[in-house]
């Protein structure tokens, strides 16, 4: 089986890390969009023509059978587009664990960590009203603006980066909040400076194992036998440090290159 995944840059990798675990025997085709990012800070119809030219790329050059959007900024804006154009593949998309942090949170008080498209996107107001019939909960937004940003350049211990969360975080904790969600798959790189932040019993829901667990199950659809190698690759369309890559995979072998889309 060959999968696409993209993102605008690094966060992605938490995905392919997560499905790293349970995938076997398939390729994974990863395409860190970092010539565009951050797609946080750009208009819908933006995102989605970059969304749809990735995803032509990732069918014409690499015959895949299934494509993960390991973007909740991506998958607002363009899942419907996607899904809707290219129907001979598997479409898995990113949406933030609204719905898990309902579950786990005693207080009833949740944090979401996001970009400003996704905070604003229909997708996430839709699941947000859907969500609230199971618990009456008070959620405390944040777009956090600069923070992926400052990942890309391995600036995740800084002291800009740190000062940036407390100023987004300390209002969360006065409140009581219990539960946070990260609603950006570039924010499980600084879970360290949130707990620091927070405290240790925070709460932090991120969605890779999720996403890798959903394509192991569509995977059946494709008669995918689950064993064997797996092989990573990984492209990058602007700059990009790779000693994140190899942070965030633990391996220094994966294969790393640049491409243009």
């Amino acid at each position: 089986m060959k999968v696409g995944v993209f993102d605008s840059g690094l966060g992605g990798l938490t995905v392919v890390k997560a499905i790293r675990e349970v995938l076997k025997g398939s390729e994974i085709f990863y395409i860190a969009d970092t010539a565009f990012a951050p797609y946080g800070e750009k208009s819908v119809n933006q995102i989605l023509i970059r969304c749809d030219i990735i995803t032509q790329y990732l069918i014409e050059n690499k015959d895949i059978d299934a494509l993960v959007v390991a973007c909740n900024t991506a998958t607002s804006a363009a899942i419907s587009h996607l899904r809707e154009k290219f129907t001979d593949i598997l479409i898995i998309g990113t949406e933030p664990g609204i719905k898990p942090a309902i579950f786990n949170t005693k207080s009833s008080k949740i944090g979401v960590l996001a970009t400003p498209a996704t905070l604003k996107g229909n997708k996430y107001q839709l699941l947000v009203n859907e969500l609230s019939c199971i618990k009456q909960v008070e959620l405390f937004e944040c777009a956090c603006i600069g923070l992926v940003e400052q990942i890309e350049n391995d600036e995740i211990t800084s002291t800009k980066t740190h000062d940036m969360m407390k100023n987004w975080l300390s209002p969360m904790k006065e409140n009581g909040v219990d539960t946070i969600v990260l609603g950006c798959t570039h924010y499980p790189l600084v879970t360290d400076v949130i707990r620091d932040i927070m405290g240790e019993n925070i709460n932090l829901i991120e969605t890779g194992q999720a996403i890798a667990n959903r394509l192991i199950s569509l995977s059946s659809r494709l008669e995918h036998e689950n064993i064997g190698k797996l092989l990573i690759d990984i492209c990058h369309t602007g700059k990009i440090e790779k000693r994140m890559i190899e942070k965030i995979l633990d391996d220094k072998n994966i294969n790393i290159r640049k491409c243009e889309i």
